[in-house]
């Protein structure tokens, strides 16, 4: 395996997302590693360096935060002369990391891959270009986005675990009940940031959180927001991890905020673009009966989200983790299902009955709803039967701790589903 190769010797998390990116070096357009502040973009690109280097290719690394590099990066003929000194005229791999440093970062990158030179770029930036300049479109046809997510928690089990169920897991579910729960729940405390991980007590996870959130918003969102309004943005966040899965009212968060609307809506955008959270729209097809306005939210990381809301003990808030294990799931899709064309949705009707997730691929919608429960038995809840009555669905999922049995109702099959079960299957859509 790539990742074995790679990762031997080192005290490095083994990451999915590294073969995706090295089976796309062949490619002419260039690589854009997008993320988070401090997932992993850097060590990523350092490792796909390394196995470059190693199959006797070259490479050259520079990094916009560091003054020695920036010079390059003053014009694009600047760039140019130094990669033809790097590389003359032969192949040459390019790694430019923390681009969101360069002002209109994609039209530079667009000027320097019109030249069609040999030089593959893989570029890295904590957050979307769209947050610098707003142009997306510069780089249509010249890129290939790939999103670095937080540590997942199949990759956090494996770590933890030394790699000796790599490849089992579901095995590891299934028998090791009790070791997959504390687990489970030491994820959903302090999440998925890498060095988080690395740390080996909780005092020292939550300094590593109070970093990265602290990192976030004195660089990232000082610059975008100005410094009158670090303050509210921080209010915002903290407000927002209070209340994951929950319908949004715009103009009560406005009026709570202080803020405008357009402010406000400035705000979640932001939040957006530079992966805290991520907005989930509602699934409708009755306007005056459905809500159709107010999204929810869930947040990305958990460590950061926890952090945000206060919540810095060891232990897991109990009131907390079942909308915590419904962040979860909604994670796990959100990176799963939208890479097969998939768009996530929920649904709420006016009179109150409620469906957490509505995935749709193509004609086919798969409502779940998401429960933090043991069950004895399959029970089917009043807003469940309200959506099968409604919308006829072929499936509907209930995924919740153990339970993993099939009831009829109609021409509706409900799926009791474990979320190990859920977690470990390539695709639970049938």
């Amino acid at each position: 395996m790539i990742t074995n190769n790679l990762l031997e010797g080192k005290n490095l998390i083994k990451r999915t997302v590294l073969a995706e990116i090295i089976g796309h070096l062949n490619k002419k357009e260039m690589t854009l590693l997008i993320g988070a502040r401090q997932v992993g973009k850097t060590t990523l690109m350092k490792l796909v360096q390394n196995h470059l280097e190693k199959k006797g290719l070259k490479t050259v690394f520079l990094n916009l935060d560091f003054e020695q590099d920036k010079k390059y990066f003053e014009s694009q003929a600047k760039l140019i002369d130094k990669l033809k000194l790097e590389f003359g005229d032969k192949q040459g791999y390019v790694f430019i990391d923390e681009i969101q440093r360069k002002e209109n970062a994609g039209l530079f990158l667009k000027g320097i891959f019109d030249y069609g030179l040999p030089y593959k770029l893989i570029v890295s930036g904590s957050g979307s270009l769209e947050l610098k300049e707003k142009i997306h479109e510069s780089l249509t046809g010249r890129k290939r986005e790939i999103e670095i997510p937080p540590i997942s928690f199949m990759e956090f089990l494996n770590y933890k675990t030394v790699y000796r169920y790599e490849g089992k897991e579901a095995s590891f579910f299934e028998i090791e009940r009790e070791k997959t729960e504390l687990l489970f729940e030491e994820y959903l405390q302090f999440g998925g940031y890498p060095r988080v991980i690395l740390e080996s007590t909780s005092e020292e996870k939550i300094k590593i959180i109070n970093e990265i959130y602290s990192s976030y918003v004195e660089k990232d969102i000082s610059y975008l927001l100005r410094v009158e309004k670090i303050d509210a943005f921080t209010n915002f966040i903290k407000i927002l991890a209070g209340q994951i899965g929950r319908l949004i009212n715009f103009s009560e968060l406005a009026n709570t905020l202080d803020l405008s609307l357009p402010t406000l809506k400035n705000f979640f955008w932001y939040a957006e673009k530079t992966f805290i959270i991520k907005l989930v729209s509602p699934f409708f097809t009755n306007k005056r009966k459905e809500i159709v306005k107010s999204p929810t939210a869930y947040f990305c990381d958990f460590g950061l989200r926890n952090f945000a809301a206060g919540l810095t003990t060891d232990a897991i808030n109990q009131n907390e983790i079942g909308w915590l294990f419904q962040n979860f799931v909604y994670n796990i899709i959100s990176q799963k299902y939208p890479q097969q064309g998939g768009r996530i949705n929920f649904w709420r009707s006016k009179e109150g009955a409620e469906v957490d997730l509505i995935i749709s691929i193509g004609k086919q919608i798969i409502p779940i709803e998401v429960k933090y429960k043991n069950y004895k038995k399959t029970e089917i809840g009043q807003s469940t039967l309200s959506y099968i009555k409604k919308y006829k669905p072929k499936i509907f999922y209930i995924i919740n701790k153990n339970l993993n049995e099939t009831k009829k109702i109609d021409d509706c099959r409900v799926i009791f589903i474990s979320w190990s079960n859920f977690y470990t299957q390539t695709n639970f859509i049938i």
